[in-house]
């Protein structure tokens, strides 16, 4: 694979560097957000590797950048920055997978090959517009509504949305959440998932009656109208 490192660090990029090349990959480093977004959009890459704090233009816009142009290119943001609030920030910017310094060299391969095999698998086929009670979630249009008011998400409330929508009235546990919405069998913290269902909650129930989204103690979260 051809792999694009964002990395300021010197020691960090050559490190992540010579790794990648001793696995076979042919890996380019930038050194500030404002080269690395411009390689990233210039010439065709397989992935990219980015940390968050940079000179010129930090991490996370430069994810918001190339999703503009190139929405299929997967997305490693690697970083200091471990908080929740870092965390939400980088996945809705776009980012595939975010890992925290310091980091052992064989879960960063590990997340490339989830990531890829993700990327490069199967499309699943699914209905272009989502029903469940008086929501309505359009596939194609990325839009979300309920009794015909229109309901902002970001891509990963979205994402999350859609899978509780398609696995509606069944309780999902804050694992199999971390797996199916964020793609990754790695611990993201209990708090994590509650957060963005907490989020999800302010905008698909908070105006609402019939709330859809409820807390099952010690089991995690089920999507359903109250009877």
């Amino acid at each position: 694979m051809k792999i694009l490192i964002i990395e300021d660090e010197a020691r960090i990029a050559t490190l992540v560097k010579q790794g990648l090349e001793e696995q076979g990959h042919q890996a380019i480093v930038a050194y500030d957000g404002q080269t690395g977004k411009k390689l990233a959009l210039q010439n065709d890459y397989d992935l990219v590797i980015s940390d968050i704090i940079l000179p010129q233009l930090n991490g996370i816009e430069v994810c918001r950048e190339i999703r503009l142009i190139k929405p299929e290119l997967p997305i490693i943001l690697l970083t200091a920055l471990g908080t929740t609030d870092d965390k939400v920030e980088g996945f809705d910017a776009g980012a595939d997978d975010y890992l925290v310094k310091p980091f052992d060299f064989r879960e960063l391969l590990v997340r490339i090959r989830a990531v890829m095999n993700r990327r490069n698998g199967k499309p699943i086929a699914q209905s272009a517009i989502l029903k469940y009670a008086d929501l309505e979630l359009n596939n194609q249009t990325k839009t979300v509504s309920r009794s015909g008011k229109t309901i902002s998400l970001t891509p990963k409330e979205l994402k999350l949305l859609e899978y509780m929508v398609q696995n509606c009235e069944r309780v999902l546990s804050r694992t199999e959440i971390a797996e199916k919405v964020w793609d990754t069998h790695f611990d993201t913290g209990t708090n994590f998932i509650d957060v963005y269902i907490n989020y999800l909650r302010k905008k698909i129930d908070k105006d609402f009656t019939n709330k859809l989204i409820h807390t099952k103690q010690g089991l995690g979260f089920i999507f359903a109208a109250e009877k």
